[in-house]
C-alpha cells in the first residue's frame, strides 16, 4: 500500500493554525504536507496532490504586496479549499470582490447553512434557526463572490461565509474549520477530503511502520547504521524502527552525560538492551562533562561544551563500528516545516539536539525516518512497535539535559538537588493523572537563595521553579492551569524532602515571549 498515494497540499500564508489544518487532515488518515504559498507551479504539479488547501494568514488581499499564488493553480482541475485568507484570495483572483468589514469578526460565531451539500454534507441535523458554531478571525469579507460561485452559508457579519463553484471543485470558508472552537469543523474537512478530493484513509501508523521498515531496508542495504539514543520518545522510536528493519546492522550509542533525569540511564539500558535486544553501546561520560562544565554559567557556552563533547565521544565510539555509513536521527515534521516556513528558513534545524553536526564531522549519510510525523504520530508509532507506555508518553527533554535547567554553574550537588525535585514533580504528575495531559513538566533550579524558617531555625536556601506547559508542537505553549492541590503537594514534598530548598515557585509564562526551557 502506498501511504502517500492520496495526499493533500497545504499552502501556507502564515496562519498560526496552519499546522492544525495538517493535523486534522492527518487525523482523518490522509497524508498531507505544508509548503509556502510561493511554491512553484511545476513543483505543485509534480507533488501529485489529490487536492489543495489554502491556509489563513494575517495579510489583507487588498494590500500591495499581499502574498498570492499563481492563478493557474486554481485551473489545474484539482479541488481547492480556501480558508479565511485563502477564501479571500480565491475571490480576489477569480474576479469577486473583497472589502474591509465594517466590524471585525473574531471568536465564536453562528453560521447559517444555506446548503447541506458539499462541505456541510451530514450536518443537516442542525436545527433551523439555531445555527452552526464556528470560529471566525477576519477583518475583511466577501462582498461579491466570483463568477460561477454561490454562497452556501452566511453569518451575521459575513453575507458569504462559505461558497462553492457551480461546476469546479472550488470551495471557500471564511471561518476556521481546523480549530476546536468549530465543533463540526473536522467533518467539514473530511467532506472536502473524501467527497471532493476522493481521498482514501491510507495514512495510518500501522501502514507507516510497514512502509518505513521496507524503505529503511532498501536504503541501508548491507551497510551499518549508527543511532544516537537519548532515551527520549523520538530517538527511542527511531532505534526500534531501525532494529525492526535491519536488526543488528544498527547500533545505538547512548552517552550518559551526567545530566540525565533520575534513573534514566538504567531504564534506557534495561529497555533497549534487555527487552528489545538491540545493540547498545553505553558510555558513562559523566565525569568528563562535569569537568568541562566546571565554572561555566553562560547558557550558550554550556550548550556548546555539551554538544561538542558529545560529538567528540560519539565520533570516537562510532569509528569502532565497522561498515557504518548512516546516522539515524529523530527529526520531526515541525522541524522540517520551520526550515521552509512562510516566515523564512530557520538558521538551523534542531540546534538543541546533541547530534547536530555529526553527519558533516563523520561523513555519514543521514536517515530521518520520522521527518514526516508530528509528535502525537510518533507516540502512536511507538505503540505499534511495542514500546512501553511510560516511555512513549515521556515528556520532551532537552539535549543539554539538566544543565539548562540549572541556572548558573552545574555541580554534582546542584544536580542532586534538581534531580530530586524534578522526580517529585513527575511523581505528582503521575499520581494526579495529569502527566499525559500536558506537554512538559519539570523543575528548574534558580541561582538565588531566599530566607526561610524551618522549625525554630532560620534558613538561607535555594529556590525551585516548577514549569508545566500545554502545547501541540512546542512552537507555541501556554502555562498549564494546574489544580492548586497538586501544586501544593509538589511544593510541600520538595521543601520537606529535598535538602537545600526552602522555596518553590510556579512559572506562569507563555511561549512566546518566554521559551519553554529557561536557558
Amino acid at each position: 500500500m502506498d501511504i502517500h498515494a492520496d495526499k493533500i497540499l497545504i499552502m501556507d500564508f502564515g496562519s498560526q493554525t496552519t499546522q492544525l489544518i495538517a493535523r486534522r487532515v492527518r487525523e482523518a488518515q490522509v497524508y498531507c504536507e505544508i509548503h509556502p504559498f510561493n511554491m512553484e507551479l511545476e513543483k505543485i504539479r509534480d507533488f501529485g496532490a489529490k487536492g489543495i488547501i489554502l491556509s489563513g494568514g494575517p495579510a489583507c488581499v487588498l494590500d500591495e504586496g499581499a502574498p498570492s499564488i499563481d492563478p493557474e493553480i486554481l485551473d489545474l482541475g484539482l479541488p481547492v479549499l480556501g480558508i479565511c485568507y485563502g477564501m479571500q484570495l480565491m475571490t480576489h483572483l477569480l474576479g469577486g470582490e473583497v472589502e474591509k468589514a465594517a466590524k471585525r469578526e473574531y471568536g465564536k460565531a453562528q453560521l447559517s447553512i444555506d446548503s447541506f451539500q458539499d462541505l456541510f454534507h451530514g450536518l443537516d441535523g442542525v436545527k433551523e434557526g439555531r445555527g452552526e458554531q464556528v470560529w471566525m478571525s477576519h477583518g475583511d469579507k466577501i462582498k461579491v463572490p466570483p463568477p460561477g460561485f454561490t454562497g452556501i452559508a452566511h453569518s451575521g457579519n459575513s453575507p458569504v461565509a462559505a461558497m462553492r463553484h457551480a461546476t469546479a471543485e472550488l470551495y471557500g470558508v471564511q471561518f476556521h474549520p481546523e480549530v476546536a472552537h468549530t465543533p463540526n469543523g473536522t467533518e467539514m474537512l473530511k467532506n472536502f477530503l473524501f467527497r471532493a478530493c476522493g481521498c482514501k484513509p491510507t495514512w495510518t501508523m500501522k501502514s507507516f511502520v510497514a512502509s518505513t521498515v521496507e524503505s529503511l531496508r532498501q536504503a541501508v542495504g548491507s551497510k551499518n547504521v549508527v543511532c544516537a539514543l537519548s532515551g527520549g520518545v523520538d530517538s527511542s522510536v527511531v532505534a526500534v524502527l531501525l532494529h525492526k528493519a535491519v536488526g543488528h546492522q544498527s547500533t545505538c550509542i547512548f552517552v550518559n552525560n551526567g545530566l540525565l533525569r533520575q534513573g534514566e540511564a538504567e531504564e534506557v539500558q534495561e529497555i533497549f538492551r534487555d527487552t528489545f535486544e538491540i545493540n547498545l553501546d553505553y558510555i558513562d561520560a559523566s565525569d568528563a562533562f562535569l569537568s568541562r562544565l566546571k565554572g561555566v554559567v553562560d547558557p550558550e557556552q554550556k550548550r556548546k561544551i555539551i554538544g561538542n563533547l558529545f560529538i567528540e565521544i560519539f565520533e570516537a565510539e562510532a569509528k569502532q563500528i565497522p561498515g557504518a555509513e548512516f546516522l539515524a536521527q529523530g527529526t520531526l515534521y515541525p522541524d522540517v516545516i520551520e526550515s521552509v516556513s512562510f516566515k523564512g528558513p530557520s538558521a538551523t534545524i534542531k540546534t538543541h539536539h546533541n547530534v547536530g553536526g555529526l553527519p558533516e564531522v563523520m561523513n555519514l549519510r543521514l536517515i530521518e525516518p520520522l521527518r514526516e510525523l508530528f509528535k502525537d504520530e510518533v507516540r502512536k508509532v511507538g505503540g505499534e512497535l511495542g514500546l512501553p507506555h511510560r516511555l512513549i508518553q515521556r515528556h520532551p527533554f532537552p539535549g543539554p539535559g539538566l544543565a539548562i535547567r540549572i541556572l548558573g554553574e552545574v555541580t554534582v550537588e546542584r544536580l542532586k538537588i534538581l534531580r530530586q525535585a524534578d522526580t517529585i514533580v513527575m511523581e505528582e504528575m503521575e499520581a494526579s493523572g495529569l502527566h499525559d495531559q500536558v506537554w512538559q513538566a519539570f523543575g528548574v533550579l534558580l541561582p538565588v537563595r531566599t530566607v526561610g524558617v524551618m522549625g525554630d531555625e532560620r534558613t538561607y536556601d535555594q529556590v525551585i521553579s516548577i514549569r508545566i506547559v500545554e502545547s501541540l508542537d512546542a512552537m507555541t505553549a501556554d502555562w498549564a492551569r494546574m489544580p492548586y492541590e497538586v501544586l501544593g503537594q509538589m511544593s510541600n514534598r520538595i521543601i520537606n524532602e529535598v535538602k537545600g530548598v526552602n522555596r518553590v515557585v510556579y512559572d506562569i509564562s507563555s511561549k512566546p515571549p518566554s521559551t519553554i526551557e529557561w536557558e
